[in-house]
């Protein structure tokens, strides 16, 4: 198996890509394709020591910032997201990964490798933690205004991503609302309420934002302006809370001696909680396999999603998502989905 990585995307590029991909060749027995330029990766990987047997190098001169427009990706095709993408949809590679610009990277996707043929827009899954251990949250803001048959759409997809990738069996699926109640919400939201609750899906009804900590859902549709709030928030209250706890135990002596006491749990709990676990998150609906590392990745962070996107390859889950989009499309024709461009 053959894993395209940008090695210029994210923060800490190309220094912990390079890492974490030697971990992924020596821990998960995986091929890797770097698109970047070659003589920029080979003297990093020498200053550092690190071997690239295993690795291959797709060159390009060009890089995406964060600060880049997202449509700057259609321009620059000498970028190594832009290269990287075009060497999978030209099947160099089973998987692409980028710690690079987000909204490049969903316009990239969309452009060079297409949607799964019956797909209106892909999604950002971001997998998040949970006292039950984690949920899948579409979308995470790949897309700020969604239509409900979207959702239902974000449902197969997340539920087969879930199932396949994750091993959860039939997982629970919830649309975030402002309440339970099955009339809560806007016009929206009862759409959506209303196709979810027709549809073959494991359907919970509305869920509260206070249900997803305690991991009361598998699977969380909403659009992605919502989305992405909750995301943003999710991540700053938890960091906020550790640096509270933090602050508790190095207060005194005394604090200082029970943190002592407890320091194995806590750090089993901080890494509960920690998304690098997670490596990031995969882009939905694309017609192969496109994951976005976090753009403060480290080694650990990079090997975590490659191994992800290799259950996500050797699971076939692409062809798990077509088959449930076209199911639910052909019994359905009366509300067709709509598509641009496809794969």
């Amino acid at each position: 198996m053959k894993i395209i990585i940008d090695a210029f995307g994210g923060d800490n590029a190309p220094l912990e890509i390079i890492r974490g991909c030697r971990m992924a060749v020596d821990e998960l027995g995986v091929e890797i394709l770097l698109s970047g330029s070659e003589a920029k990766i080979r003297a990093c990987a020498k200053e550092n020591n690190i071997s690239l047997d295993g690795m291959e190098i797709l060159d390009c001169s060009d890089v995406l910032t964060m600060e880049d427009d997202a449509a700057d990706v259609r321009t620059r095709k000498d970028s190594s997201m832009a290269v990287g993408l075009r060497a999978l949809a030209e099947g160099k590679g089973d998987a692409f990964a980028s710690a690079g610009n987000s909204g490049a990277l969903v316009v990239g996707s969309t452009l060079f490798v297409r949607r799964i043929k019956g797909i209106r827009r892909a999604a950002f899954a971001p997998v998040m933690p949970s006292m039950n251990g984690f949920f899948i949250m579409l979308d995470g803001g790949a897309n700020v205004e969604c239509r409900p048959s979207d959702m239902v759409q974000y449902g197969l997809m997340g539920s087969a991503y879930l199932e396949k990738v994750m091993g959860v069996s039939n997982p629970r699926v919830g649309l975030a609302n402002v309440g339970t109640e099955d009339h809560k919400g806007g016009p929206f939201q009862h759409e959506a309420f209303a196709l979810l609750k027709e549809s073959d899906l494991n359907f919970i009804g509305n869920i509260e934002g206070r249900d997803l900590p305690e991991g009361r859902v598998d699977v969380v549709l909403c659009d992605g302006f919502t989305g992405n709030l909750i995301l943003k928030v999710y991540e700053g209250v938890a960091m906020a809370l550790m640096d509270k706890i933090k602050g508790v135990f190095t207060k005194s002596v005394k604090n200082k001696v029970a943190a002592a006491l407890v320091l194995k749990d806590m750090r089993a709990m901080k890494k509960e909680f920690d998304y690098n676990e997670y490596g990031g998150a995969p882009i939905i609906g694309t017609a192969k396999p496109v994951f976005k590392i976090h753009g403060s990745a480290k080694a650990k962070t990079v090997c975590s999603a490659i191994r992800l996107l290799k259950n996500y390859v050797s699971e076939n889950v692409v062809e798990e998502m077509k088959q449930a989009v076209a199911a639910y499309n052909a019994a359905h024709p009366e509300k067709p989905a709509e598509t641009g461009k496809e794969g």
